[in-house]
């Protein structure tokens, strides 16, 4: 089969990462495959490089995704990575090319869903914590809370992540604000539940729904996280629940909400079970060590 891989270029750098591309074509110039390879800039993660490749159904078993890998491996040398990761779904053709490949398993995830119309609204445990209040905004972070909010992502410092080399995800302001821009320009909508200590006023706690633009399909669960000084007092399942109500009474249309959890985080596994979500898959996360 006569291939050419062509490089690409992402036009656009986020503000913690850039992009490189590549498209393998036939020789008679139909698609037959692609590679992204993200490369995270911010201090931190800035060893770490993220690879996603596809390849037609009809094109596999014909060396179009290991010219992309190669290419894209290639090219994580160069920028000096450390580390490069890859997702496949359990017992998929990805699945098998990755280990097939040197690269090795470093994190089992379980995806689950929450079928709205199935939830029962009162059932939701709406009873607080003493001592502790919730809020919450769409969009952008309000301007009083932003650097509070900034300081409580540390809370994602522990997150169970296996043998990944994740590394460290340094959160200031400006990048609280330009993820939550992100999520707009491209049409979503990012809804926050926040909890916060009434005694000093600060945020210890948060859980982050992005829902569709047009209020159908599904909503993506993006993070929810409670400082270490502040957990195990059910503030992750009473953040979880008010984002499951409030969803369900302002997007009456959406279908079900999306949420991914490490298999090693029993706790996190464990709100998701008592708030009625239902597992539909497991990944993993795959690791290349360079």
């Amino acid at each position: 089969m006569t291939l050419r891989i062509v490089p690409l270029a992402d036009p656009e750098p986020g503000t913690s990462s850039r992009r490189l591309a590549w498209l393998a074509s036939a020789g008679d110039g139909a698609p037959v495959g692609s590679a992204f390879l993200r490369l995270f800039t911010k201090e931190g993660q800035d060893h770490l490089a993220e690879l996603e490749i596809a390849v037609h159904a009809a094109e596999r078993r014909r060396g179009v995704g290991t010219r992309l890998l190669d290419a894209a491996v290639a090219a994580a040398r160069a920028e000096g990575r450390r580390s490069v990761i890859a997702q496949a779904e359990r017992g998929s053709a990805a699945d098998r090319f990755l280990a097939a490949r040197g690269f090795r398993r470093v994190l089992s995830l379980t995806y689950a869903r929450l079928a709205l119309k199935d939830v029962d609204l009162a059932a939701l445990p709406e009873q607080g914590c003493p001592g502790y209040e919730l809020t919450e905004w769409e969009g952008t972070v309000p301007a009083e809370l932003a650097q509070s909010y900034a300081d409580s992502r540390r809370a994602m410092d522990d997150m169970p992540m296996e043998d990944t080399d994740f590394g460290t995800v340094l959160w200031d302001v400006e990048r609280v604000v330009a993820a939550a821009e992100a999520v707009a320009r491209r049409g979503d909508l990012l809804h926050t539940v926040a909890a916060v200590d009434t005694a000093d006023g600060t945020i210890v706690g948060f859980s982050e729904l992005v829902v569709p633009g047009d209020g159908l399909g599904d909503g993506q669960h993006y993070g929810t996280a409670v400082l270490p000084e502040h957990r195990g007092r059910r503030l992750a399942r009473w953040m979880k629940a008010a984002s499951v109500r409030r969803t369900r009474e302002r997007y009456p249309e959406l279908a079900g909400l999306l949420t991914d959890t490490a298999d090693s985080n029993a706790p996190m596994l464990a709100v998701n079970a008592a708030l009625g979500y239902v597992p539909t898959h497991q990944a993993v996360e795959y690791q290349l060590d360079l």
